[in-house]
């Protein structure tokens, strides 16, 4: 069995010695381990710091594409060089390396897909009182929304199975983390948790620059998947939403017109109107994205099979 570690790095030539110097070499029930740096266009020595540590893999993007993109990259490469387990951590060292045979135990005995290491963020020293807050209510409105139960949605340690990766279609642009979450569950992948530490802070983070941003970027990523998956049933309370508007004004319209006094109230008929019409476009919206959604399943099946083909053909001529 076959276990890669990636790593998704964007100047980081300062941190990845220590990140790649925790990483276990040698873990009961995995016959290899390797590691990938994906480069996303750094602009220091990261590259070569990734060539004198001896990683056996690198990846390089000719310019700077972001976490997402350097994420599904790994991925892909980690497939097409036969991975049987992938393990996802951070370049600024965030994760504890000697907690990856941990991370991976369950996916190694088959009892989960995907496994997300639990960094209790309300015990991180470093995490201010308003970013452990909005850790803890993001977490939970992913919970909500993929029907999971993973207690920090946003960390990026962890493990994945070689057919959970390759039923994941990343489209967002600028994080995985919230995305295959929502994704894995929707797909009824079997997700785990498990408790993981985290290491001293090496430098600020890059994606929570601006909380706003964060919170719009993480809210835009929630609203796109659920929507994805699950069209017709957001379109139908934002419809329902729009109509009981609508109903507001009409009662009020209807009962001043019984009271002989309609004529001075058309205001509310016009009102209710408006949001009628937008209403009933909402729910027919919802419908056409229900049955757009069943045409993205067969063309994920459809991607999914390729991929599979594609692999084992790759691996056949590897072996040969």
């Amino acid at each position: 069995m076959k276990l890669i570690v990636q790593i998704p790095c964007y100047n980081e030539e300062k941190t990845l010695p220590q990140t790649v110097k925790d990483i276990p070499r040698n873990i009961p029930g995995i016959d290899h381990v390797e590691i990938l740096v994906i480069d996303d266009g750094s602009s220091d020595r990261t590259v070569e710091v990734a060539r004198e540590l001896g990683v056996d893999h690198i990846v390089r993007n000719k310019q700077n594409k972001g976490l997402a993109f350097s994420f599904i990259a790994g991925l892909e490469a980690s497939l097409r060089l036969g991975a049987d387990i992938i393990v996802n951590t951070d370049g600024d060292n965030q994760y504890m390396g000697k907690d990856i045979p941990k991370l991976i135990a369950p996916v190694v005995e088959g009892k989960a897909d995907i496994v997300i290491g639990d960094r209790k963020t309300d015990s991180i020293a470093h995490f201010s009182f308003m970013k452990k807050r909005l850790q803890n209510l993001g977490s939970w409105v992913v919970r909500r929304l993929s029907d999971t139960s993973i207690p920090d949605a946003v960390s990026g340690f962890r493990a994945f199975s070689r057919d959970a990766a390759m039923q994941l279609n990343i489209v967002s642009e600028y994080s995985y983390t919230v995305e295959t979450v929502i994704q894995a569950g929707k797909k009824k992948l079997n997700i785990m948790s498990i408790p993981v530490g985290t290491n001293p802070k090496t430098r600020e983070s890059r994606l929570a620059k601006s909380i706003p941003k964060f919170i719009f970027n993480q809210l835009n990523t929630m609203i796109r998947m659920y929507t994805m998956f699950k069209p017709l049933k957001a379109f139908f309370f934002l419809g329902s939403f729009c109509i009981l508007c609508a109903l507001i004004p009409s009662v009020r319209f209807l009962y001043f017109y019984l009271s002989g006094e309609g004529a001075g109230h058309i205001q509310s008929l016009i009102f209710a109107s408006i949001f009628f019409i937008i209403g009933f476009q909402v729910l027919i919206v919802g419908l056409l994205g229900d049955v757009i959604s069943f045409n993205r399943k067969l063309i994920e099946e459809t991607l999914l099979r390729i991929k599979r083909i594609e692999l084992d053909l790759i691996n056949e001529n590897n072996k040969k």
